[in-house]
């Protein structure tokens, strides 16, 4: 065997390029240095674009860009260009919607050939090494694209402008639109439910993903609707994911999506930005409703990200992967005899019920650990108290955590996107004021910190960090979801730095994003080039596009800053976007999250006390157990307000009379007196909540 020789990706920022790096295929990163390759020599161009954690992209690596023959016939006919979509996102967007027009579905790893001037002309998934399941062998798909390049120019450029056409036409909008309606909001909203399973939870059948952004739609709907059935809905569907596979019982956090429609089988890769996503939704939920169930999910969640994902600089990485050892849920998944060696058998009976392990298992003869009986049905199935249940349980587990701890573990992207990142200072925050755990704020603390000082540098935030290298300027959705994170974060701490790290970020959005036609943003700043189409960030998809999570942003700066212009910048991408959202609320649910929001009636809370004293804990503590995600939150220290005040001028006209913390609630433009005792503050905020349902069990 020849021995192997590193290609252009050694030394590449991204850990998917580096795990390429030793392929004898020629790789070469995107770059004027590949792209001039194939002009010169004109050779068509094959784009493999995945990233670090995506289990097919680790099979169709193994099976064909590995192998000397197959890496031969792209070295001699082809210009090899690898991506990570998670560094590259508008080059994935681009070259997805190239591979669905071209066969009607996309996934990863995305395989697509370009002529030397970047225009697609074939486009597919994974391909086998040989004819397999319907699909061409690759080295059969090289030598005839490669033929075809060279005597059928008129065909291909034929097609390749039919696609252009098809991509220009996705970021077309209505100018007009219409006003965000209530009416509208109902409509949008019962489309989607009309998807709901009733006996599974979630959305549509398998494979099944947790679809956040349309969960969360759920959940400021029904603090606008007060429609109980919405929640029960969603209550109902987060109880499932809990106890289902996709739900790691054993070390808490949510894997990628579930293969099946009862969410048992996961794809097991770990992404950062789903729990990110997700946490917050279990927090809300149990704000509403107090429930346990959903208390534990977000608390275990969390704390999977600090001691999974947390960087010790600051931060969040990226994610873990679906393989281990080569083998996917290698790491997570257990033998029945297994669980009866490790546990003994006076508790593996108690315990293998209670995590649903069979001799038969539910994944390949193994067993993916779930929760399908509460802790009362499963004293009541054994005959022993809760209590009994609950120890044996809890020494079970340890016991198993102690047994996979010793395993290989999969790899970890240590990769950090600000874009994520953002989302999860948001979630952080939000459990540290729901939960009270100061380890979270903590986090989001020195996380903010991180971001705004090594991946913002000269006016600019750049998407991806790692091992001290900054690499990609920043895109639109990584500065609208970190001055998100900003926010949330600045109702955790207090601290007006935070408010003006967001408002620069949005300055930041209209100078390098806005579209002042459309009032909408583009996805890459108007100094980058972008092959193909300049396109928008309009669709939410798995994470909010970048215009309507500006818009959110812009809601909330409006209501502290009072500054017109931020309301009318969100209220124009509402505006602009109506039409479609109602007709298509599959990738608008974030939008029409925002829009509920923006028809709640305005709920403003300033609480004027030393941060530290305890009554003004107990009074932001009061205001933490509701749910109001409209709420507009100040807290002004009388000894230093100088820099809330010129950010918050409302704050100016709040004091407290005798020197003790106290709290100015308003609602729909009504004041109330000036509260001081924390009990009094949460009736008030009480009458403002949709009502308690039922809780589960955890």
């Amino acid at each position: 065997m020849a021995e192997l020789r590193p290609n252009h990706l050694l030394n590449a920022a991204s850990p998917y390029l580096q795990q390429h790096a030793y392929n004898p295929v020629d790789w070469y990163p995107w770059g004027p240095e590949a792209l001039e390759k194939a002009r010169r020599e004109d050779k068509p161009i094959f784009l493999s674009i995945g990233y670090s954690t995506c289990h097919w992209c680790h099979v169709m690596a193994h099976e064909c860009f590995e192998d000397e023959a197959i890496a031969a016939v792209l070295n001699e006919h082809f210009v090899s260009i690898k991506v990570d979509r998670e560094e590259r996102p508008e080059l994935d967007e681009t070259y997805m919607n190239v591979v669905t027009a071209l066969t009607g579905h996309g996934g990863w790893p995305l395989s697509v050939f370009l002529t030397p001037d970047l225009k697609p002309f074939y486009g597919g998934t994974y391909f086998p090494p040989e004819d397999r399941g319907g699909l061409p062998g690759f080295p059969r798909l090289l030598l005839a694209l490669s033929q075809a390049h060279r005597k059928n120019q008129e065909q291909i450029q034929e097609l390749a402008g039919r696609v252009i056409t098809y991509l220009q036409t996705l970021g077309e909008v209505s100018p007009a639109g219409a006003e965000p309606s209530r009416e509208g909001l109902d409509r949008a909203v019962q489309r989607l439910l009309q998807e709901h399973d009733p006996v599974n939870g979630g959305l549509g059948g398998a494979p099944k993903f947790p679809r956040s952004l349309e969960f969360g739609l759920f959940l400021n709907y029904f603090h606008l609707s007060r429609d109980h059935e919405v929640l029960d809905k969603l209550g109902f569907t987060l109880e499932k994911m809990a106890r289902g596979g996709i739900y790691d019982q054993l070390e808490g956090g949510f894997h990628r999506y579930a293969v099946d429609a009862a969410w048992v089988v996961p794809h097991f890769e770990k992404m950062l930005y789903d729990n990110a996503l997700l946490a917050p939704l279990y927090l809300a939920h149990h704000q509403l409703t107090g429930s346990p169930l959903s208390r534990r999910i977000a608390a275990e969640t969390l704390d999977f990200v600090l001691r999974d994902l947390a960087a010790r600089q600051g931060g969040f990485y990226s994610a873990w992967d679906a393989d281990s050892e080569g083998v996917e849920g290698k790491y997570y998944v257990w033998g029945f005899r297994e669980v009866e060696e490790v546990l003994g058998h006076d508790k593996s009976a108690l315990v293998g019920t209670a995590l649903g392990v069979s001799l038969d298992g539910n994944f390949e003869g193994n067993n993916v650990l779930t929760r399908p009986r509460s802790r009362e049905e499963l004293a009541a199935h054994f005959a022993i108290s809760r209590l009994e249940v609950e120890q044996t349980l809890a020494a079970g587990m340890e016991a198993l955590r102690r047994v996979r701890a010793q395993r290989v573990p999969p790899h970890r992207d240590e990769k950090i996107v600000a874009s994520w990142n953002g989302l999860m200072l948001a979630a952080l925050a939000q459990g540290f004021q729901v939960l009270e755990d100061r380890r979270y704020y903590e986090a989001a603390a020195q996380g903010a910190h991180f971001l705004l000082s090594e991946m913002f540098r000269e006016d600019r935030l750049y998407r991806s960090w790692m091992g001290g290298q900054v690499s990609v300027p920043g895109f639109c959705d990584d500065y609208a979801h970190l001055a998100y994170g900003l926010l949330e974060l600045y109702e955790a701490d207090f601290n007006p730095a935070w408010l003006e790290a967001a408002r620069r970020l949005v300055e930041l959005l209209d100078e390098l994003f806005l579209d002042p036609e459309s009032g909408l943003y583009f996805y890459v700043a108007r100094d980058r080039e972008t092959p193909l189409v300049r396109a928008k960030s309009l669709h939410d998809q798995t994470l909010p596009s970048g215009s309507s999570m500006a818009a959110r942003v812009c809601l909330k700066l409006h209501r502290i800053t009072e500054e017109v212009r931020y309301q009318e910048r969100a209220l124009r991408i509402l505006r602009v976007l109506q039409t479609q959202a109602q007709e298509n609320p599959w990738i608008f649910a974030h939008l029409l999250s925002v829009q509920a929001l923006s028809l709640l009636p305005p709920v403003d809370l300033t609480l004027v006390g030393d941060p530290g004293d305890t009554g003004t804990r107990e009074l932001l503590q009061a205001v933490y157990r509701v749910f109001l995600p409209e709420r507009r939150l100040l807290l002004k220290n009388p000894a230093d307000s100088t820099a809330l005040e010129r950010l918050a001028p409302a704050a100016r006209s709040y004091s407290s009379p005798d020197g003790a913390p106290v709290a100015y609630l308003c609602h729909h433009f009504t004041c109330l007196p000036a509260i001081q005792a924390a009990p009094e503050l949460a009736r008030e905020l009480s009458r403002l909540r949709p009502g308690a349902g039922g809780s589960a069990s955890s």
